[in-house]
């Protein structure tokens, strides 16, 4: 690991697509936790940042290093009906926890394309289940089969130079070595942006991407 960091903020030009409202009138116990009607939160624009991007390392890194999995398992909730978080990321071995938080029942089903997909039922509130990927992919849908909204996305890397664009847009890749990378940054209604950056032995580099709804 290194010394430096890569930071960064994801811009939005235009206007943002309205989502989708969500009719959850069939799962009042999920309706009555918004205040008025939920919506789809496929694109989320706040003052002109675009949240739920996922940064990576795309290349650059040295041929053969080898990154150990954290312990820390990455927690993937069902609250309210929805995924939470809708974009996430983890290494490849790591623990995903797949918690309901709703007292209903929520059927998780992952899409890859690379590693092998899972089915599994979580009939009621408080269950967790484990699972793990072997391989990169970016990125694994996710869906449920009783809720047809409800959507997520994980990045699968084996090395840990990854982040999600928070509510306003920024992201920070930490513990970054010195070199050259080229970094992607992905949404899932917006495609790709690529960046390169040269990281320093310590310090911070500055970085934007920039999506639109002109290019969507």
């Amino acid at each position: 690991m290194g010394q430096a960091s890569v930071a960064g903020v994801v811009n939005f030009q235009g206007t943002a697509p309205a989502n989708p409202t969500i009719d959850m009138a069939k799962e009042p116990t999920c309706r009555d936790k918004y205040s008025s009607a939920p919506r789809d939160p496929q694109v989320l624009v706040t003052d002109g940042k675009l949240a739920n991007v996922f940064v990576y390392v795309k290349s650059g890194l040295p041929a053969g290093a080898k990154y150990a999995a954290p312990a820390t398992p990455v927690e993937l909730d069902q609250e309210g009906c929805l995924y939470r978080p809708r974009v996430f990321g983890v290494m490849v071995s790591q623990t995903v926890a797949i918690k309901n938080s709703d007292a209903l029942m929520h059927n998780i089903k992952a899409v890859p394309h690379e590693n092998r997909g899972f089915n599994i039922s979580q009939p009621t509130a408080g269950m967790t289940t484990t699972r793990t990927f072997n391989t990169r992919e970016i990125m694994v849908p996710f869906e449920c089969n009783v809720h047809g909204w409800m959507r997520a996305y994980a990045g699968v890397l084996d090395h840990p130079f990854f982040a999600t664009s928070a509510q306003n847009g920024t992201f920070t890749i930490p513990r970054m070595p010195a070199g050259t990378y080229e970094l992607e940054a992905w949404h899932e209604k917006f495609g790709t942006r690529s960046a390169t950056v040269t990281v320093p032995d310590t310090g911070t580099v500055r970085v934007e991407f920039r999506f639109s709804a002109s290019t969507s």
